[in-house]
């Protein structure tokens, strides 16, 4: 009798153990998950914050906070048609920092007679930029283009005068291709 005892004792414990190894496990696994703090701190978003601010210093007078503005999702540099989400999601977010910094955006999300290809975002082309700028009274669009490396993205940001196709000011800077940043362009 007490050999069993000791029996089912010895493998209640030993599964016990197995069980916090599992756990422990588990633990370790999901730690590879950021935290809300650490996303809190990522760069991602003031990096493109600041590039949008760069523009509007840059152009200064040239801007007029009661017109509005056009941004355009960033294209992929080696094939112009083509974006990602990583191209859609820094356009917001320059958008979003025009915005609070208190310029008129036009959401091009809910117009017509925009070239909007699915999957990709309104991408304007050149010869698009003045007829939808017309269309929309907008006095600039903020176009851009970013180019993938190994280690890097690479982006250049244009705020661009339609009539005229006038460069008033532009932004280059790079993100390091970590993990979130290859998600978003679509790598593994």
């Amino acid at each position: 009798m007490k050999k069993i005892a000791l029996a089912v004792g010895c493998g209640l414990v030993l599964s016990a153990c197995s069980n916090m190894n599992l756990l422990g496990n588990q633990s370790a696994s999901s730690s590879t998950a950021l935290s809300w703090k650490e996303a809190e701190t990522n760069e991602f978003i003031p990096t493109n914050q600041k590039a949008a601010a760069a523009l509007i210093a840059a152009a200064g007078p040239a801007l007029d906070k009661s017109r509005p503005l056009i941004v355009a999702t960033l294209a992929n540099i080696n094939a112009l048609e083509e974006s990602s989400p990583f191209g859609r999601i820094v356009a917001e977010q320059v958008s979003g920092q025009f915005s609070r910094s208190g310029y008129q955006m036009v959401e091009m999300k809910f117009r017509d007679k925009v070239f909007i290809k699915q999957n990709v975002g309104e991408l304007l082309l050149t010869r698009e930029i003045k007829e939808v700028a017309t269309n929309h009274s907008a006095q600039a669009v903020i176009v851009g283009t970013y180019a993938e490396s190994e280690k890097m993205v690479f982006v250049n940001l244009k705020l661009i005068r339609p009539g005229d196709n006038i460069v008033l000011s532009t932004y280059d800077y790079a993100v390091p291709m970590d993990r979130t940043v290859k998600s978003l362009l679509g790598r593994r």
